[in-house]
């Protein structure tokens, strides 16, 4: 069964607010009343005062459901990571009594709520799902881990510089051509000189030049 309590609506930090609206709990109707998107929670209120209210912490996914072949209507869809029951309630109660901590996240890995809230202006969707996510951003995961906080070891730019001219032998350098002629020992220029020979020669023998081109016109003939 599905635990309403009385409760006051919420008072500051409304964004929106939409009366008609019936709330579905695990496909158990409870009927019309008013939902409230505020800042602290997400809360439903029928006529007669009762409703329950909504961590943003716990709303594990909301969405702006128009499947038809899931749900006859389209809704606002809520998943919470909890039991709005009173059996969920007696547990929470028994954990809350006992100082010795467990596992409880594996527990608590199937424990879920489907909500669905289906107003009777369904153009009002939209306005609420954007609403609902402000005010999840107020609410941020602590788990999550930003980079502000962030706790590493500093990079020193001096000692990274000392160690990359350690490790200089170990990537290749580039030269221009002069440089790179005055670091050649004499039998590696006698190599060069050898290698430029045979450029030459293969150049005068694959090059017809008894007619110049009259693409060439003006140079002179080898």
């Amino acid at each position: 069964m599905v635990v309403l309590k009385s409760l006051h609506p919420p008072s500051e930090g409304v964004r929106l607010q939409q009366a008609d609206t019936t709330a579905v709990v695990d496909r158990k109707r409870l009927g019309s009343g008013t939902l409230f998107v505020a800042e602290a929670h997400l809360s439903w209120f029928d006529g007669s005062g009762m409703g329950f209210c909504l961590e943003y912490p716990s709303i594990s996914l909301h969405a702006v459901s128009r499947d038809l072949s899931a749900f006859p209507e389209e809704h606002l869809y809520v998943m919470v990571n909890a039991k709005l029951d009173d059996e969920a309630e007696a547990e929470q109660l028994d954990k809350a009594s006992d100082d010795e901590e467990s596992d409880s996240d594996d527990e608590d890995l199937g424990t879920i709520t489907e909500i669905r809230f289906v107003p009777s202006d369904k153009t009002r969707l939209e306005p609420l799902f954007s609403s609902m996510c402000d005010c999840q951003a107020l609410h941020p995961d602590p788990d999550d881990v930003h980079t502000d906080d962030y706790e590493g070891e500093e990079y020193d730019v001096e000692e990274a510089e000392q160690e990359q001219g350690q490790v200089q032998g170990d990537v290749p350098v580039f030269y221009s051509y002069e440089e790179g002629l005055s670091q050649l020992t004499s039998e590696g220029q006698a190599t060069l000189e050898r290698l430029e020979g045979m450029l030459a020669q293969y150049h005068m023998a694959g090059v017809r030049n008894d007619q110049p081109s009259a693409q060439f016109e003006g140079f002179p003939e080898h």
